[in-house]
């Protein structure tokens, strides 16, 4: 092989194995039909998807937090504000209705119901997704937020911090086949 031959061949196989590791990279962000998911992680009903980008207990005394509890009252002695912040996509070209409301299930088997929200930042319940559009919408105040998501906020016990792990349920609208569920890392 020549010298000018060398020298290139070098520099090709390099970027060959660079092209190939872009691709195994690019498959970390691969779609899974899973229905039971951990937070970070997207879970599929019908042509939407649902990720928990984050969640956490709220504090009204932080200045952050008291964007998200407006029109809140103060939380009961025993209990707490808990968020979870939500990314959706509709990938499909119809729109698709949200759910109404959403479920944290302790490990107790205790429910609790997601509460309405007046903030900024809420997301919308039981309304609709557009057809390829994402939740929260471009440019709106939830998607350039600190967090990057529309907030879903429920009032939960004290107590259910004995009782971990919380995992979220999403009703699945689409086929009215199994929820979606997200265990909860906060």
């Amino acid at each position: 092989m020549s010298a000018p031959l060398r020298r290139l061949t070098r520099p090709l196989l390099a970027a060959l194995a660079l092209a190939a590791l872009a691709v195994a990279v690019s498959a970390c962000g691969y779609e899974s039909d899973e229905k039971e998911v951990v937070e970070g992680e997207p879970v599929k009903l019908g042509e939407v998807s649902y990720n928990v980008v984050f969640s956490r207990f709220l504090n009204r005394a932080d200045n952050e937090d008291s964007s998200l509890l407006v029109g809140q009252p103060p939380p009961p002695a025993d209990a707490a504000y808990f968020g979870v912040f939500f990314e959706l996509q509709n990938e499909s070209d119809e729109a698709h209705p949200l759910p109404e409301s959403f479920t944290i299930e302790d490990a107790a088997h205790n429910h609790y119901e997601s509460i309405p929200s007046e903030s900024l930042y809420a997301f919308p319940l039981g309304g609709e997704i557009e057809a390829e559009e994402q939740v929260p919408v471009l440019d709106t105040t939830p998607q350039q937020g600190p967090l990057e998501g529309s907030l879903v906020l429920f009032l939960i016990p004290d107590a259910a911090s004995a009782d971990l792990p919380l995992t979220l349920e999403i009703e699945n609208l689409e086929d009215h086949d199994e929820p979606g569920e997200v265990a909860l890392d906060f």
